[in-house]
């Protein structure tokens, strides 16, 4: 564990003393070496599932992939982020990166605590740095009513999930992930048990985020920079998912009843979300969408609790990482070469720029889960756990395709078919280094087609 965190965490002096003309290519090289060593974490114990354990910290198949997507996410944030801060001055560039590292070392922290007092201290200290990125370095004026938006959602959904692990803390001695398994089973029957146990996911639920308590994540991802938006996607709302998984294992006598609310919420935010996705004229507001709808299905899936739902919960989760985050890179390269988000003023670009259409089309189809992309996996895993616990939700799942395969086929055709608009009338070319960034983004996709038991393997 501590041979990827220190080096995260001397990144800091390192961003701080490289003279000017060494700091980007330095940091990066750096976080992409951080990247790689995460890779050793990739193995698996027969016997109690954990590994890499110390006092405080320790991975199992759970955590794994969560936390090799944080590592694997910092290169590719440094790498989109350089043509963005390039206009502003050094120490602004230095405090950037220095935000986005101290953010990787909380997720780290985070996704690796093996108290659940440690892990709710992290996944507080997440906030502050993604804040302070969306508010400083946000494209529009409206920044800081997002910053706003996604702190009291934040807060007001993680100051109850305090309360309740104190009492569970008072009830069972211990919030050990390593133990609590095993603990007396709680006779969880009265009403102060329930509110406890709505007090423990509510922070969860806004994090993911659940259908309406969602309104923070347009607004925060609409304004954030591409750093703040890729990290959003890819990483922040997978927090919300990992916390329920964690916590379900000891709420688990009143999940049963105490879920449908939650569960008929999330699929029912899987057709609105994806019906707004199909209005939108925004571009980075679409994408943004289209994660409340993939996160609706990974929510309904955890709270059904089976074995082949979490599975495909983890799976969805680790391919929706990498895919949002894919577009909204893409996003990112129109906007800096039209200066707008709307989508009918920047169109018919793959006329100009035929190799970024592709990257468009790869996204867009791993987007509405092609076979055999990893995003199929997982949805077709939670679709079927979710007929097997009622026939019903098979209407709601099956519209929520095919809105899905809706939404992500305008979303190409907006951005790449068409004529072009007279107003564009010269264009930068792309550059390697965000074809680079594109490639690094949907390799890793390709690669866990080839071996799926990297992120499939929990749970069985």
């Amino acid at each position: 564990m501590l041979m990827v965190l220190i080096p995260t965490i001397m990144m800091l002096p390192t961003t701080w003393l490289t003279p000017q003309k060494w700091l980007w290519s330095s940091t990066l090289t750096h976080s992409f070496v951080i990247a790689l060593f995460s890779l050793t974490w990739i193995k698996w114990t027969s016997e109690t599932g954990w590994c890499f354990l110390n006092k405080l910290m320790a991975t199992d198949p759970l955590s794994t992939p969560l936390l090799i997507l944080s590592c694997w996410l910092l290169p590719l944030m440094i790498l989109a982020s350089q043509n963005h801060t390039a206009n502003t001055p050094l120490n602004r560039q230095r405090a950037y990166i220095s935000l986005l590292i101290s953010l990787q070392a909380f997720l780290i922290l985070a996704f690796s605590a093996t108290e659940l007092i440690m892990f709710y201290v992290m996944f507080e200290a997440t906030l502050i740095p993604t804040l302070l990125i969306i508010t400083r370095w946000g494209n529009q004026a409206e920044r800081l009513n997002a910053g706003t938006y996604f702190l009291f959602y934040t807060l007001a959904g993680s100051l109850p999930l305090l309360v309740a692990l104190l009492v569970l803390q008072t009830n069972m001695g211990s919030l050990s992930l390593l133990t609590i398994q095993y603990s007396p089973f709680m006779n969880m029957t009265s009403t102060a048990d329930k509110l406890m146990w709505v007090g423990c996911l509510l922070a969860f639920l806004v994090k993911m985020p659940l259908y309406g308590v969602h309104l923070w994540l347009p607004k925060a991802h609409v304004e954030a920079p591409i750093a703040g938006s890729m990290v959003l996607a890819a990483v922040l709302l997978k927090l919300g998912g990992y916390g329920m998984m964690r916590l379900l294992v000891i709420l688990d006598p009143l999940t049963k009843e105490l879920g449908y609310p939650f569960i008929i919420l999330a699929l029912w935010g899987i057709i609105m979300t994806g019906s707004i996705c199909l209005r939108q004229t925004d571009l980075k507001s679409l994408i943004a969408y289209s994660s409340v709808s993939h996160m609706g299905l990974v929510a309904a899936a955890i709270l059904i609790q089976s074995p082949w739902a979490f599975t495909g919960a983890l799976i969805l989760m680790i391919a929706h990482g990498l895919t949002s985050s894919a577009l909204f890179c893409l996003a990112n390269t129109n906007y800096e070469r039209t200066h707008t988000r709307t989508m009918i003023l920047a169109r018919g670009l793959q006329m100009i720029m035929p190799l970024m259409a592709a990257w468009w089309f790869a996204s867009s189809l791993a987007n509405l889960a092609l076979p055999p992309l990893p995003n199929l996996m997982g949805e077709l895993n939670i679709i079927t756990s979710l007929f097997s616990w009622s026939p019903w939700t098979i209407l709601l799942t099956g519209l929520g395709t095919l809105i899905t395969a809706g939404y992500s086929l305008y979303l190409f055709l907006m951005t790449q078919r068409g004529p072009l608009p007279n107003h564009l009338l010269s264009l930068e070319p792309t550059h390697t280094r965000e074809h680079l960034l594109i490639a690094l983004h949907l390799l890793p996709l390709l690669f866990l087609i080839l071996k799926p038991e990297l992120i499939w393997s929990w749970s069985f």
